[in-house]
């Protein structure tokens, strides 16, 4: 299915791996011209070597941290205007409720919800004056079913949802939308570390850990396994898309292959 994006320029934050890069080579490979950031120049330039070697396609990159009030001025200087804004940033940790502190409470929102937050009010007037614009919020399953040992996180992921909705309501009557994907656990760089954290014997093979892991902590999963970061992002490349057009204020969930909308 030709996702027709040859035109529009995305924008996707965090992309340097994981979910990020996935929904940046997605979109490249779809025909949209892919601009991504990072903190890191390294991590960058190594990202925008991967999507070239794997696919044959140049995509940009902006070195700037979409956490901060001053990485979101930069990424805003660089590139004024775009078509499509993917909030992918984000970060997660594993803490008990009475060790999280006011500074981990601060963080994980600036990092997961102010970045978005700052990102679509540079973005979205312009949309709305164009009268086509995507906006995608990655999310989280944790938004939904709050994990005891992440509530800072799962919160921060709540309110991610809000924001979307929110925004969406503001869309009304246009060719702009805003939706949500929350993305079971995935698997990225890091989760082997975070699934051995959970493990009642972190020494077992990997495949052990993450059979307990959907047993005990995912039960209500109907995948029971890990969600791969190219399964999220072949549903963001569709939200991206403007065969998406009725799509709006959602939060979608990819689970097996089915969507299920909770809006």
């Amino acid at each position: 299915m030709d996702l027709q994006l040859t035109t529009k320029t995305a924008l996707v934050t965090g992309a340097t791996a994981g979910i990020g890069f996935e929904i940046a080579r997605s979109l490249a490979v779809e025909g949209a011209r892919v601009v991504i950031t990072g903190r890191d120049r390294a991590k960058l330039d190594s990202a925008l070597a991967s999507v070239k070697d794997a696919v044959g396609l140049e995509i940009s990159g902006i070195v700037a941290d979409a956490a901060s009030a001053e990485g979101a001025a930069i990424i805003a200087s660089v590139e004024p205007s775009v078509d499509i804004l993917v909030n992918n940033l984000g970060i997660y940790e594993s803490k008990a409720f009475g060790d999280i502190t006011d500074a981990d409470w601060s963080h994980l929102f600036d990092v997961n919800v102010l970045s978005g937050v700052r990102l679509s009010r540079t973005y979205l007037p312009g949309m709305l004056e164009r009268n086509w614009g995507r906006i995608i919020f990655i999310s989280s399953e944790s938004g939904l079913a709050i994990p005891q040992d992440m509530i800072h996180y799962a919160t921060s992921k709540t309110a991610q949802l809000s924001v979307s909705r929110g925004l969406a309501q503001l869309t009304r009557g246009t060719n702009v939308t805003v939706n949500s994907v929350l993305p079971g656990p995935t698997r990225s760089e890091g989760i082997e570390a975070f699934l051995r954290s959970q493990a009642s014997d972190p020494s077992a093979p990997i495949k052990q850990i993450e059979t307990e892991f959907f047993a005990k902590a995912r039960s209500a999963s109907i995948l029971q396994r890990m969600v791969e970061a190219e399964e999220v992002a072949n549903l963001v490349a569709y939200l991206a898309s403007p065969r998406s057009s009725a799509t709006n204020g959602a939060a979608l969930r990819a689970e097996g292959g089915l969507v299920n909308t909770i809006a």
